[in-house]
């Protein structure tokens, strides 16, 4: 009995870590965002994902993440460590609106926000 227990507790701890997608040093290799903001309006940026590990430095080799976040203003781009991801755009201030783009092939999903305050999401799952 104390051997099963002791299997399920493991089990139950490695299940997250069995999930993840190991991505070495290539973190950037994913899926496409991209903020525009023409009238230099700010914003924050929160991308969540289907975990990875990466390498973080040469003595640190499995790191992991599931969450990117980031601000800024006017337009920016970059890319998550998947193919999958699911962003939430905020307008924190500026003149004029902001939009968020993920692309992952021919697929694209995209929002906008106008008022600051205002939160957009966009999705590929």
């Amino acid at each position: 009995m104390r051997a099963g227990l002791l299997l399920t507790v493991f089990a139950i701890a490695a299940g997250p870590a069995v999930a993840q997608t190991a991505v070495g040093e290539d973190t950037a290799s994913g899926l496409h965002w991209h903020v525009a903001a023409p009238a230099g309006a700010s914003w924050s940026l929160d991308c969540r994902f289907r975990p990875v590990t990466y390498a973080a430095s040469a003595y640190e080799q499995a790191r992991w993440a599931n969450r990117t976040r980031l601000s800024g203003a006017g337009p920016q781009a970059g890319r998550l460590p998947g193919d999958n991801g699911r962003c939430t755009l905020t307008k924190t201030g500026g003149a004029g609106p902001v939009g968020l783009a993920l692309v992952r092939g021919d697929e694209v999903a995209s929002a906008g926000a106008a008022r600051t305050g205002e939160t957009a999401y966009a999705g590929l799952l």
